[in-house]
């Protein structure tokens, strides 16, 4: 019987371990020092701000794996000989987490799924007690550990993960300020009025927001124990906890060669990590998510595409991407090579009480032959932004700040080259709010038809009747 072992626990290892066994009788292990079992990493939020308990964050039950002939191995991954197939671990325990080398597994085929890791740039003092990413089970515990004789807090970087722990953070009454490179939030990738809204919210939710700041050092105490941190223009900010929030990188870490093996050129594309795997910032896959060594295959935030699908990144570390990886590197497994489609771009997440929403391409600054209509509700923290091509006015791109929209509907309008006309007309026909919340698709087909004399008519009574809530 063919032996499939995954490490990692994540979206993509397990979605990959389900759809393996729902089209073949492999044996499946699945291997994680972080949990026992799988989890939404999403809610580890809510958890600490006291609106869930741990296991309410598993999507399945304990006993779902056994039933489905899935084995569940709780440990590090130390080191992979690709020749000889095998596994070496180091195993957690309570007593002593960081564990020693112990055991080893053998795989037919390997399924690397490791994750990612929050980012660290070398700043002095980022290694002191109070400092920390938010990313793992470990890292909330951390978290709880810390934060009871926490009054300020200092968080780096301007991103989804930072605005969550700011959130957090501020859920406990601890004094949060939020140290900003840019000139307003997430305006990377947030185009101009969306950032202001969100800048002008996050604030509204006393976070203290300092813009055009970078981090310079953190500071310790005797005890080694953050105290302060100073920033680049030399100010310097009382602290007790420092959350670092810069993004993240491909957990790839346990694959490296001490020194790396440079391949080729000035500026290399990949080095060689343990056993000749190829690595650049992610472990190197082609379009059937298969490593340059023979039946070994990355997937999720660990990967680098070679050659991404187009109008993609090729490292794209996004909740519904390591799912669609799983399926994928499943079917290909099981005897139906499959290339990896990503299909149309989304993403999601929330600002405090803002829900945010993204389809296809809404870059921070607007494409050469791309036009884009925005509306924004003259009081509330609402708006829609829809992009769309100058000559054929097609649709490529949305954002929603407030407002649900249906995913399906809006995967098949940008899929199906919809135009912008068409959208508007039949914009009801994609919201997702409640009945009973006030639904303002006449308003936003209004401001378009002022803008362009155009007479368009909403082709649903959703719509119509809306301003009546």
């Amino acid at each position: 019987m063919q032996h499939v072992v995954i490490i990692g626990n994540g979206i993509s290892g397990i979605t990959a371990a389900r759809h393996i066994r729902k089209h073949s009788d492999c044996k499946i292990t699945v291997i994680s020092g972080e949990t026992d079992y799988f989890f939404s990493r999403t809610a580890l939020m809510y958890v600490y701000m006291g609106h869930m308990k741990f296991e309410h964050t598993k999507p399945y039950e304990d006993f779902f794996w056994e039933k489905n002939r899935i084995e569940l191995k709780r440990a590090w991954v130390k080191t992979v000989d690709f020749e000889e197939k095998k596994l070496y671990f180091r195993i957690p325990s309570d007593e002593n987490p960081e564990a020693k080398v112990g055991g080893s597994i053998s795989y037919d085929k390997l399924i690397l799924a490791t994750g990612s890791t929050p980012n660290k740039f070398g700043w002095k003092g980022q290694n002191l007690k109070g400092v920390q990413g938010l990313y793992s089970y470990q890292d909330l515990e951390s978290l709880e550990e810390i934060t009871p004789k926490v009054k300020q807090a200092v968080i780096v970087g301007g991103g989804l993960i930072g605005v969550e722990l700011a959130e957090m953070l501020h859920s406990r009454g601890i004094e949060v300020t939020f140290l900003v490179r840019e000139s307003s939030f997430w305006n990377t990738v947030l185009p101009t009025e969306e950032s202001a809204m969100i800048s002008k919210h996050i604030a509204a939710n006393h976070i203290n927001l300092k813009f055009l700041s970078e981090l310079d050092e953190i500071i310790g105490d005797e005890n080694g124990q953050v105290k302060a941190v100073k920033t680049k223009d030399g100010e310097e900010i009382i602290c007790q906890f420092v959350g670092l929030t810069v993004g993240v990188n491909p957990n790839i870490s346990f694959l490296k060669l001490p020194q790396g093996n440079m391949i080729g050129r000035e500026k290399p594309d990949f080095v060689l990590g343990a056993g000749g795997i190829k690595l650049n910032r992610g472990i190197l896959v082609n379009e059937y998510l298969e490593t340059n060594i023979p039946d070994v295959y990355a997937i999720g935030d660990c990967v680098e595409h070679e050659n991404p699908p187009i109008g993609r990144k090729n490292i794209e570390q996004i909740w519904y991407t390591g799912r669609i990886m799983g399926e994928t590197v499943a079917r290909t497994i099981c005897g139906k090579p499959t290339k990896y489609q990503p299909g149309i771009f989304f993403n999601s997440a929330k600002f405090f009480e803002i829900e945010y929403q993204t389809y296809g391409q809404v870059p921070a600054k607007l494409p050469e032959g791309i036009q884009t209509f925005f509306w924004q509700h003259p009081s509330k923290n609402i708006c829609v932004r829809i992009n769309f091509d100058s000559i054929s006015k097609v649709v490529n791109g949305l954002n929603t700040l407030g407002i649900r929209m249906r995913h399906e509907v809006w995967d098949e309008w940008i899929s199906q080259g919809k135009t912008i006309t068409y959208v508007l007309e039949n914009l009801p026909k994609a919201n997702f709010d409640p009945e009973f919340f006030k639904q303002y698709e006449a308003d936003i087909l209004e401001k378009y038809n002022t803008e362009t004399g155009s007479k368009l008519q909403l082709k649903s009574k959703k719509g119509i009747f809306s301003k009546l809530f």
